[in-house]
């Protein structure tokens, strides 16, 4: 069973990167593709193994506390590996898990694949599973923060992971800042990197 893979990122698609090993070339779904980046600097995932009939899969994680929570989303049911990565996609560890404490299903039914019955599963599943680790995201002193924050710093760090990727294709800083200040009143915290990324590139063609 892998635990975790380490190696340069050589290629990146809407779903997965392909992760160089030694030479062996490692297709992992990831919730962030675009937010790890290629070049030569090793990155390295905390993978879940996933055995189906007609395939098997490799899902990555920068964290542990990533991996660990696409592990309970799992145990869900109607959660499947392809939803739980939106979910991560749309939310971080902290964020969702905060979000379940709390019951809030307008949060819930905003991230990828989720909808208000799949929101109440999550709730009643998980709100009374969470372990240590799990349950410090929303009761630990210091992340006492409001879920409405955690969601504007989702937001932010979403953000910002578009933004890289869009200066890496040559657009200026203030036109992205313009981008952002028109699509801001837009979003809700719960978009991945790659749908901010697409949609600013909607604004950009604009102008």
């Amino acid at each position: 069973m892998i635990d975790f893979l380490r190696g340069r990122v050589v290629h990146i698609e809407t779903e997965y990167v392909v992760l160089d090993v030694r030479d062996v070339g490692y297709r992992v779904f990831v919730p962030n593709p675009y937010a790890l980046g290629r070049g030569d600097e090793p990155v390295q995932l905390f993978i879940h193994h996933h055995v189906r009939e007609d395939a098997i899969q490799l899902f990555g994680f920068p964290t542990r506390e990533e991996q660990s929570m696409f592990r309970r989303l799992l145990d869900v049911n109607g959660i499947g590996p392809k939803v739980a990565l939106g979910v991560l996609a749309g939310g971080r560890p902290e964020v969702v898990a905060a979000a379940i404490q709390h019951e809030n299903l307008g949060f819930l039914t905003k991230l990828p694949g989720i909808g208000k019955k799949t929101a109440q599963r999550m709730i009643l599943d998980l709100k009374d599973k969470l372990g240590p680790v799990d349950a410090s995201y929303a009761a630990a002193p210091s992340l006492q923060l409001t879920l409405e924050t955690k969601v504007a710093e989702a937001e932010e760090s979403n953000w910002a992971a578009a933004r890289e990727a869009l200066s890496g294709l040559g657009y200026r800083e203030s036109e992205l800042d313009k981008a952002w200040h028109t699509m801001k009143k837009e979003v809700t915290g719960a978009e991945s990197p790659d749908f901010l990324m697409k949609k600013a590139l909607q604004q950009l063609f604009q102008g």
